[in-house]
C-alpha cells in the first residue's frame, strides 16, 4: 500500500529535523548502563612545577563524568590517526577539557579534529556518538565547524555569570530535562564560572553560515561590551559546548573571583555531567575484551596533588 503523501512528507521533515544520528538514537530503547568516557589530553601548562612527561588531564573533569556514572579513558595527545581510531570504536563519547593551548597547531588539536570527523561520520551512519566541549572545548568545537578561528578577546578571565536563555533553551535537548528551579537560578544568580579570554561572539557566530547551520545558541553572556555565546548545541548531531566550567564549582578550590561552590552552581554541574553521561548511555561502542578496557581506565594512573595554591587541585600526567 502506498503511504499517503503527507503522511511522507511528515516523516521526511521529522527526519531532517533530528538528522539521522538523533532520529536513531530515538528508535534505540537499550541504554548502555556502563558508559566510557574519554577525555582528552593537553600540552603540558607552562611553568606546572608539578608536570611530568608532555601532557595533562585536570582530575576535575574525570571527577565530573564519574560523579554522573561514567568511567574515564584519557586520551593521550601524541597517537596516531589508527590509534585514535580504534579508541573511538571502544568508548561511548568524548570530552574536550578546558585549558590554554593552540586551537590550530597543537597537538589538542590535532586529536580534537581526528576525533570530531570520526563522530561526524558515525553520527551520519546512525552510530550515536556524543561529543561535550567545555571553554577551550567549546572553541575547538567552534574553529572545527567553521574552519577557521572566529574567537574574540573579552574581558572574561575570571568571573562568575547568570545565563541569559534564549528561546531555543526551553526546548533544547540538553536544559529540557534540568528542574525549573535550578533554571531560575542559572538565569538569575552569578553561578557560571567563567575562566577565559577569547569567546565567540554572537555576531561572529550570525555571520558564518556554517555556525549557524550546525550550533543552535541556547544561552549568551556579556562582558559589558561584547554579547557571546556560553551554552550551545548541535542541530542534527548530538555535540554540546558550554563557554563555561560546570566542573569547577563541586571539584577546583582555589581562591580567585568567578569560583562558586553555592548548592545552586554544584547542582548544575551534576545536570550538565549527568547529561551528558545520558548520552554517552545511548552509544554501544565497547572495548573488546574486559582486560583491554581495565588496562586504558584511568585508575591506572595516579592524580598529583597541586596545593591551594595551583590552577587544578590535581592533574594526570601522562607521557
Amino acid at each position: 500500500m502506498r503511504r499517503p503523501a503527507a503522511a511522507v512528507l511528515a516523516a521526511l521533515a521529522a527526519w531532517l529535523w533530528c538528522g539521522p544520528a538523533l532520529c536513531a538514537a530515538g528508535r534505540s530503547q537499550q541504554l548502555n548502563q556502563r558508559p566510557v568516557i574519554g577525555i582528552l589530553a593537553q600540552e603540558n601548562l607552562p611553568g606546572d612545577q608539578f608536570a611530568q612527561g608532555s601532557s595533562y588531564i585536570a582530575a576535575s573533569y574525570v571527577k565530573y563524568l564519574e560523579g554522573a556514572g561514567a568511567r574515564v579513558v584519557p586520551i593521550r595527545i601524541n597517537l596516531t590517526e589508527e590509534e585514535y581510531a580504534e579508541i573511538f570504536s571502544s568508548i561511548n563519547g568524548l570530552l574536550l577539557p578546558g585549558g590554554d593551548v593552540d586551537l590550530q597547531t597543537s597537538q589538542y588539536s590535532r586529536a580534537a579534529k581526528i576525533f570530531y570527523n570520526l563522530a561526524l561520520k558515525a553520527n551520519n551512519a546512525g552510530d550515536y556518538f556524543p561529543l561535550w566541549g567545555t571553554c577551550q572545548g567549546f572553541q575547538q568545537l567552534s574553529v572545527l565547524t567553521a574552519n577557521k578561528n572566529l574567537l574574540t578577546l573579552t574581558d572574561t578571565k575570571a568571573v562568575a555569570l547568570p545565563l541569559t536563555f534564549t528561546p531555543a533553551a526551553q526546548s533544547s535537548r540538553l536544559f529540557q530535562s534540568f528542574p525549573k528551579d535550578l533554571l531560575q537560578s542559572l538565569a538569575e544568580e552569578n553561578i557560571t564560572s567563567n575562566f577565559h579570554s577569547w569567546s565567540l561572539s554572537i555576531q561572529n557566530y550570525s555571520r558564518n553560515a556554517k555556525l549557524k547551520r550546525f550550533y543552535r545558541v541556547l544561552s549568551t553572556n556579556n562582558d559589558g561590551k561584547k554579547e557571546f555565546i556560553s551554552t550551545m548545541e548541535a542541530y542534527r548531531y548530538p555535540f554540546y559546548a558550554v563557554q563555561w566550567h560546570p566542573e569547577k564549582s563541586p571539584f577546583e578550590w582555589i581562591d580567585k573571583p568567578g569560583m562558586i561552590h553555592s548548592t545552586s552552581a554544584v547542582r548544575a554541574s551534576f545536570y550538565t555531567a549527568s547529561f551528558f553521561v545520558s548520552e554517552a548511555m545511548k552509544n554501544h561502542h565497547h572495548f573488546s575484551s574486559p582486560a583491554e578496557e581495565e588496562n586504558v581506565l584511568i585508575y591506572n594512573f595516579c592524580p598529583v596533588y597541586g596545593g591551594s595554591h595551583a590552577v587544578f587541585v590535581q592533574n594526570y600526567y601522562f607521557n
